[in-house]
Formats: C-alpha cells, sequence, structure tokens
C-alpha cells in the first residue's frame, strides 16, 4: 500500500533518506519528521555537514585512507612505525584496528577485496600502489589483514603472488576470528589478539 504525504518536500526528503543503507521508508519518515521538530539553526549544521563532508573529505595519497589532508595523520604520524604496512579492506578495518590500541604501523586501504562474483578485479583495487609502496619504502612486513573470506584468502594469496621477489616479511592475522566473518564486527579484544599474534603467510 502506498504512503500518501501531505506534502511534496516531506515526499522527496523520505525519497533521499530512504536510499541510505539499511533505511527502510517508514525509518525514513520517521527520521525526516524528527528533523521537522528540530529549529532551523539546528537542520542547517545537520545539513551543512553532510555537504562539507562530501565536498572536503580526501583520501590519503599514500595509504588511500579518508583524510581532511592530502596525508592523513597516521601516515604524516612521525612516531609510527613506517616499516610495517597493515593491509586492510577499507576504511571501517583501519578505524576497526586503531580501536584495539594494539598496532602502531602505517595501513594500506585496499577499497575491496577480489571478488570475480561482483566483477572486482585487481585492477579495481589499490594493490599496484601497495606494490609501489614496499618497492620505494624500507618496509620490512607486510600484514594481511583481510576478513577471512575466500574473497580475503583469494586477495591475500594475489597480494604475495605479486610481492615474491620483494625482500619482505608477509604475514596474516591469527585466526582468532571466526572464517566467514568481517573484520569490522570483530570484537577489539579478539581482534587486537589477531594483530599481535599474527602468523607468516604461506599461500
Amino acid at each position: 500500500m502506498n504512503q500518501t504525504y501531505p506534502s511534496q518536500l516531506l515526499e522527496k526528503a523520505v525519497e533521499e533518506f530512504s536510499k541510505l543503507p539499511g533505511v527502510g521508508r517508514k525509518t525514513a519518515l520517521r527520521l525526516v519528521l524528527y528533523l521537522l521538530r528540530l529549529n532551523v539553526d539546528e537542520v542547517d549544521v545537520f545539513s551543512n555537514s553532510i555537504a562539507q563532508l562530501r565536498h572536503e573529505v580526501r583520501y590519503c595519497r599514500v595509504c588511500h585512507n579518508i583524510s581532511d589532508t592530502d596525508v592523513c595523520p597516521i601516515c604524516s604520524d612521525q612516531h609510527r612505525n613506517g616499516s610495517i604496512i597493515c593491509v586492510v579492506e577499507n576504511i571501517r578495518d583501519v578505524m576497526a584496528i586503531e580501536n584495539t590500541q594494539q598496532y602502531n604501523g602505517l595501513y594500506h586501504v585496499l577499497g575491496g577485496v577480489i571478488s570475480p562474483m561482483d566483477g572486482i578485479g585487481p585492477s579495481d583495487l589499490e594493490i599496484e600502489s601497495l606494490i609501489q609502496r614496499v618497492e620505494k619504502e624500507h618496509v620490512q612486513e607486510v600484514i594481511l589483514a583481510l576478513s577471512p573470506t575466500m574473497e580475503g584468502d583469494t586477495t591475500n594469496f594475489y597480494i604475495s603472488r605479486k610481492l615474491q621477489n620483494q625482500d619482505v616479511k608477509l604475514s596474516v592475522i591469527a585466526r582468532g576470528i571466526s572464517v566467514g566473518n568481517e573484520l569490522e564486527y570483530t570484537d577489539e579484544v579478539t581482534l587486537g589478539r589477531a594483530i599481535l599474534q599474527r602468523t607468516a603467510f604461506d599461500g
């Protein structure tokens, strides 16, 4: 049954909110009605923050993490161990690992994993820039911290083949994380231990 709206502006706002992942039309309507109860200044702050986010947020030119500057705070932090690069699938994984407070190296965000079923190949990911970092920087270890799924394992294997001629240690996070689980949903204690107890990658 189609919802009847008393205002076309209300309907348009609901339509836009319902495009967000996990937000149905009922939830979208509840959010829009909540915004209507706020004063205009509060709504302006809300809408301006979203517009500013989209227009001004950048991706770090080194690791591809989200950043407000050309190089993110992690890559520019002189106190971090630049000889270790932790390879992750997405930005949420960087946040998850940082929350463990067990890792002090650098990161490299691939932007996904190899998934032929979804039409995602190596060229669609930031793999080549990772290889270049290992070649040009004084990298001693690459930690493959991808989710323990078939796609994650495929990506691990591909990266290991690309780095096989480099003098660099390859390791994977310990499998205390259940096979098939997404990294970002793993609790901080388990994830922290998995980083500390990483093992050599044997392909």
